[in-house]
């Protein structure tokens, strides 16, 4: 699994601490109930997350009421960024499927802090072509490889973005992301559990074998891994001679610390929870 940064998530923990401070002083520190609609597609986007931990899925819906998942975003990403475009409305819908907190942050005042701040307009690019890579990985996986194979891709990348080897995901869940019906998700954990690459799995629940899963998965999973890595560690993110939080775990406790008081001044932590379930 992919090391966790100490500031919570990585595009932030990128930043030169100035940069970062553009930001803090906005930021709301939210949770992230599993299931709710962060945004659905067409609307408007109205909030910025950075997920410190959970998981956000990005859902195509088509016209026939299917719906099938085409990247998710932990840690390692952020939900919402389109807006710096200028105003859009979102292309999908976007979903938490493990639960988890995130800082969110509006459109207006991100955009401000982007006007301010080149290390963050790169981060932003970053992100997007990170997106894009996920997007186009997952549309050739698709159309070349098994169901078996794919399914074992999605349990990897949603393990590479959570703790621990039991991942909290729904048949309903694991059955958007590849874009089938549950009763082929059945079969399909049936064929992983006998080769050992699922050990169990409950109602919620899939605990993994992570090696013997990686096996199972299509050559799909090792170059979606590298190829974003090396977007995301890209040098591109931090101009020569910045510190950033990463680097210096006073300022970035400083930083979070001062985003919590806010936070406290203003009514105490948020909740994102089920009031927009319903996808």
């Amino acid at each position: 699994m992919e090391q966790k940064t100490r500031v919570g998530n990585r595009l932030l923990a990128a930043l030169p601490t100035a940069d970062l401070d553009l930001l803090v002083r906005h930021f709301r520190l939210v949770e992230l109930q599993r299931d709710t609609v962060l945004v659905r597609s067409g609307d408007p986007i109205q909030r910025i997350f950075f997920p410190l931990s959970g998981l956000i899925a990005f859902i195509m819906d088509m016209p026939s009421g299917q719906t099938v998942a085409t990247a998710v975003v932990g840690n390692d990403g952020a939900a919402g960024v389109l807006t710096t475009l200028g105003p859009s409305r979102s292309p999908m819908t976007a979903v938490v499927r493990v639960a988890g907190t995130a800082l969110q942050i509006s459109p207006a005042q991100f955009q401000a802090a982007l006007e301010r701040s080149s290390a963050l307009r790169g981060t932003v690019q970053t992100l997007n072509r990170a997106l894009m890579a996920q997007f186009q990985h997952v549309a050739a996986c698709n159309a070349l490889h098994s169901v078996e194979a794919r399914l074992a891709r999605w349990l990897l990348h949603v393990h590479d973005r959570v703790d621990g080897d039991v991942l909290p995901l729904t048949q309903e869940t694991l059955a958007e992301f590849l874009g089938v019906r549950r009763t082929t998700v059945t079969q399909v954990i049936s064929k992983l559990r006998d080769s050992g690459a699922v050990r169990s799995n409950g109602r919620g629940s899939i605990e993994i074998d992570r090696p013997r899963l990686e096996a199972a998965a299509c050559e799909c999973y090792q170059l979606m891994r590298r190829r974003i890595g090396r977007i995301v560690l890209s040098d591109e993110m931090t101009p020569p001679g910045h510190a950033r939080p990463a680097d210096n775990p006073r300022g970035q406790a400083s930083l979070f610390a001062k985003a919590d008081e806010i936070h406290r001044r203003t009514g105490g932590q948020g909740m994102i929870g089920p009031r927009a379930r319903g996808h």
